[in-house]
């Protein structure tokens, strides 16, 4: 978010801010019933409502934020996909269905699709399409898998 805008804001609004800062703490004061906290929430909504922030702006950027955190962990799997290959193990059953397993990572999916199931200790990113990473790191699984059978 803008801060030069919430500056703005604050500046040309004080005394509105004080005085509902005001209400609010006489009513959590004085207020002891349910009603008190729907008061506390219609202040709150009145003063947002009044600063001109509307719920398309909270709305874009909560999805902003959705974006960049998604960004980053699927940016700290694939990093981990390079560091753990050496570690991964692979397995496939008789329908084509595999697992790949490292420390932090798991995959599954099933052989001749073009997407697999990524998780991230423990916690799933959903589906990920066969990147040139993904293939490494279930090449290199393969290859781990082979070397571990054969000694």
């Amino acid at each position: 978010m803008n801060t030069q805008v919430w500056s703005d804001f604050l500046q040309q609004n004080w005394l509105v801010i004080v005085i509902a800062l005001i209400v609010l703490f006489v009513v959590l004061n004085l207020v002891k019933t349910m009603v008190k906290w729907a008061l506390v929430i219609i202040i709150v909504v009145a003063v947002v409502v009044y600063s001109g922030v509307s719920l398309e702006k909270i709305k874009d950027v909560v999805n902003d934020v959705k974006t960049e955190t998604v960004d980053t962990v699927k940016t700290e799997a694939t990093n981990l996909m390079m560091k753990e290959a050496k570690e991964a193990k692979y397995a496939a059953d008789a329908a084509g269905n595999f697992t790949i397993t490292s420390p932090n990572l798991e995959l599954k999916g099933q052989k001749g699709q073009d997407k697999v199931e990524v998780s991230l200790r423990g916690v799933s990113l959903g589906q990920w399409k066969i990147s040139d990473t993904v293939q490494s790191f279930i090449a290199q699984s393969k290859n781990n898998s082979n070397v571990s059978s054969s000694k």
